[in-house]
């Protein structure tokens, strides 16, 4: 719906936008017998990490995250790229009302905690606890904070200890599933300004929590308004009409976030 809405809005009558179920060992083969017609592909996960590895080049921003959202086809090839920080800022910036940090709390390791480590970074943040479940697997995760030149340290799943630290945090970014959330979404709330990358069902446990303590919130739709404003700028050469995306994307979701641009 942001797409086909962006392309109605330029005038782009003729464009298609459709879904392809691919999982990452088919992308190179399906990217490479696209013709010359197809100019992008947004990748959703499993194929991530896999888009990076099908692209002829790859953005700084892509590289540094480890996955790439997007393709877009170049006189050299596909380039990969990661709206997602994109996401993260714009989700930040509009219904979070963030204009710039020091201290972040991040929730979970994966490939959203990464692109939200380069977002938190752009808004001036310089130390990040990094909140996980199993410290093993944020290994990725603390070597991309590490390249971002910030103060990473990780802690443990602890409810007391996460209130204390979104207690003195200027943010907090959960990006682990609702299922997990809920036992800490009082402790997250703590801070005051919280992105949930979570949105269905809405409201998360967390989003939920920082309604009723009055802070801020920003959730995964407005993310996902936000990485498509790139895309779809990449793809179409064009400016992206955000009011039309933005209006498609209340319909659909049936107004459930008044989305801020």
């Amino acid at each position: 719906m942001l797409h086909r809405a962006a392309y109605r809005a330029l005038g782009l009558d003729d464009w298609r936008y459709d879904a392809v179920e691919c999982d990452a060992d088919a992308l190179p083969g399906l990217v490479g017998g696209l013709g010359p017609e197809w100019v992008g592909l947004s990748v959703t996960m499993p194929g991530k990490v896999a888009a990076l590895r099908t692209a002829h080049r790859v953005t700084a921003r892509a590289e540094l995250v480890g996955a790439a959202n997007t393709l877009v086809r170049s006189p050299e090839g596909w380039v990969a790229d990661c709206t997602d920080v994109d996401g993260v800022l714009g989700a930040l910036r509009g219904a979070g009302g963030l204009v710039c940090a020091e201290r972040a709390v991040l929730l979970g390791a994966g490939g959203t905690a990464r692109a939200a480590l380069a977002a938190l970074a752009a808004f001036g943040v310089g130390a990040v606890t990094l909140v996980v479940r199993d410290a093993a697997r944020a290994v990725t995760t603390v070597d991309c904070a590490g390249r971002l030149g910030l103060d990473v340290s990780v802690a443990a799943w602890d409810v007391a200890t996460l209130q204390a630290l979104c207690a003195r945090a200027d943010v907090a970014v959960s990006t682990v599933p609702a299922t997990a959330s809920g036992p800490v979404a009082v402790a997250v709330a703590a801070a005051p300004v919280v992105l949930d990358a979570g949105y269905s069902p809405w409201p998360t446990p967390t989003g939920a929590a920082v309604t009723a303590a009055g802070g801020r919130l920003a959730s995964g739709l407005d993310m996902l308004l936000h990485q498509a404003f790139g895309q779809v700028e990449q793809f179409t050469g064009h400016p992206p009409p955000r009011e039309a995306m933005r209006d498609a994307l209340r319909e659909v979701t049936g107004g459930v976030h008044e989305l801020p641009l």
